[in-house]
């Protein structure tokens, strides 16, 4: 068995037995949510693992595409939600619509798999081809360039001067070939297995819309008020969701390099299909919770004969269309966050001027600025599954004391943290709470800030362990990581704690749509950062490597340091900022 599988089974042993005692204390249905949710992101970061090494490698997709395509994809992911709820509040429920977006996501999951035939690049030197030929799937891929009936290894030099070693002077093709006397060109992409990826994509998209707000919902509903056992169930549910996370970083991200694109997606479908089936199987454990608001009106008529449900169903299907077309262009993703964002911001303050009092505006302007530096955070954060995931495929030695895993898999790192780590962040802040010495949520923010800062700092440190192959070791990737996911747990719970508190109980909803349309504002400026990191590839694979470690360094020196003054400004004005809470803590 791998040896990664085995510490994963043995970090899941280490965390889930304490958990799974818990379950007894809380509704049934709880336990049906926990693997729903679970698989759902399972799903997800299955799709984290390989997507960015799909475009690039199986469609040869240049850096800059793939990573705005990665960012859109993201992005719509955090901001069709909004829909999803409402549309769930005003008609269907929340577990008609959770098992709707269910089914979404199978499918889209399933389109993955489809992968038709690769794309191919050539060399053009004086009107004449020279293909490359590719074998192999991220970090175990290889590719040749075909010059007459032999294949032979490139590389580039600094000044771009193409180089195929081996080759002797006297061919039909030079060893070296400046810049300006070379093209790269795109002899084939499977248009078909394109435009499936973008409608999987859509797929996906409209499924987590469905799903993503309202089983979170869900979970609330099965608690009064005010009963004990709320903030502990959510617990659960968090550690359903990051144990979801791990495992399919560790499974996609090897079946995907070892097997194929199709078993890495496809194990993807099958974990989605599986919380799928868990969840319909689960509803008497419901316990009548998340039905429609006014089951009689979704049976009425809407669309000629169809009912409500059913026309409501059809027209989300439609809705893919408009997706397929969004993902494919960034610039459109960024218009409509922009408009989301002015609408909701704008109302805001008419709310503020026209309902709420001097406190209560206050709570809200800090809310709103814990956002803000929300949106830096979750920027560089998730720079995980694009810039980050290349990084570790690229420029990474993926191999520590005889061990060697997948680019993919090194996206368990920060999941795997989360689930170590958690309980003692959990126990930490109870402690210092039950003393009056818990920090202010504008101190946690700026400490966030600085951690994320400092991971990638050290991998600027790191860079000059890098050996003669331009590859940094794994464990400075390791640590960046585990920075990262302090500072996750130091802003991700406490974020959502907090919008709860600032907010009047009319603008909770509001709030919390905010604070996810920060996190796709955060997906969409990350694909502006993850391309500063871009860097020439052919065939997949990068032509220089030395010239492809200078620029991450550059690049994460620079947001590293960034992140870090930002969260000293923070933490100098958190006195000040914590004045606007008014009492909140």
């Amino acid at each position: 068995m791998n040896i990664v599988i085995i510490l994963g089974i043995i970090i899941t042993l280490v965390t889930l037995i304490p958990v799974w005692r818990q379950f007894s204390n809380h509704p049934r249905g709880l336990l049906v949510l926990f693997f729903a949710e679970m698989w759902e992101r399972f799903s997800y970061y299955g799709m984290r693992a390989l997507l960015i090494f799909h475009l690039t490698q199986h469609f040869l997709f240049n850096d800059k595409d793939a990573q705005a395509l990665y960012g859109s994809y993201a992005s719509l992911v955090y901001l069709t939600p909004l829909i999803g709820g409402i549309i769930a509040d005003r008609f269907l429920g929340t577990r008609k619509a959770v098992a709707f977006g269910a089914l979404l996501l199978v499918a889209g999951h399933f389109l993955m798999a489809y992968e038709g035939t690769p794309a191919t690049q050539a060399l053009k030197v004086d009107g004449k081809l020279y293909p490359f030929i590719s074998e192999g799937r991220t970090s175990g891929r290889s590719s040749q360039i075909q010059v007459g009936d032999k294949r032979y290894n490139y590389s580039a030099d600094n000044n771009g001067t193409f180089i195929i070693k081996g080759l002797e002077e006297g061919q039909d093709l030079a060893p070296q070939t400046k810049k300006d006397n070379y093209e790269i060109v795109l002899t084939s992409r499977d248009q078909t297995a394109t435009n499936s990826l973008f409608l999987a994509l859509s797929f996906i998209i409209l499924g987590v819309a469905f799903l993503k707000p309202n089983i979170s919902a869900m979970v609330g509903q099965l608690y009064e008020k005010n009963d004990p056992r709320r903030d502990p169930g959510f617990t659960l549910y968090y550690y359903g969701i990051n144990l979801g996370a791990f495992w399919a970083a560790i499974l996609c991200g090897l079946l995907g390099q070892t097997v194929g694109w199709w078993a890495g997606f496809g194990l993807a479908g099958i974990g989605m299909f599986i919380g799928w089936l868990v969840f319909l199987w689960g509803k008497p454990m419901l316990e009548g919770h998340g039905e429609p608001p006014n089951p009689a009106r979704l049976k009425e008529p809407f669309l000629g004969p169809l009912s409500k449900e059913a026309s409501l169903y059809i027209i989300s299907l439609l809705s893919l269309g408009l997706i397929w077309f969004a993902v494919q262009r960034h610039e459109i993703v960024g218009a409509l966050l922009t408009f989301a964002s002015v609408f909701v911001i704008g109302y805001l303050i008419w709310f503020m001027k026209t309902t709420l009092t001097r406190i209560e505006s206050e709570r809200i302007i800090l809310a709103l600025i814990l956002i803000a530096s929300a949106v830096t955070f979750w920027t560089l954060f998730e720079q995980a599954g694009s810039s980050l995931n290349q990084f570790a495929n690229r420029n990474t030695e993926l191999t520590m004391l005889g061990v060697t895993i997948t680019p993919g898999q090194t996206q368990s790192f920060n999941t795997g943290f989360i689930l170590l780590l958690a309980p003692i962040f959990s126990a930490l802040w109870a402690y210092l709470g039950t003393r009056g010495q818990d920090l202010s949520a504008p101190l946690k923010f700026g400490l966030a800030l600085i951690q994320v800062g400092l991971g990638f700092l050290v991998l600027v440190y790191g860079a000059q362990f890098a050996g003669d192959n331009y590859k940094v070791p794994l464990i400075f990737l390791m640590l960046a990581y585990l920075l990262h996911t302090t500072g996750e747990l130091l802003i991700s719970p406490v974020g959502l704690s907090q919008m709860t508190k600032l907010a009047t109980a009319t603008l909770i909803s509001t709030l919390m749509a905010v604070w996810f349309l920060s996190v796709a504002w955060a997906q969409w400026l990350g694909a502006l950062i993850a391309q500063m990191t871009a860097t020439q590839t052919i065939a997949g694979q990068v032509l220089n490597p030395q010239s492809s470690l200078s620029t991450y360094v550059s690049v994460f020196y620079q947001i590293g340091l960034y992140a870090i003054a930002l969260g000293i400004i923070l933490m100098l004005v958190s006195p000040f900022l914590k004045k606007l809470a008014n009492g909140i803590k």
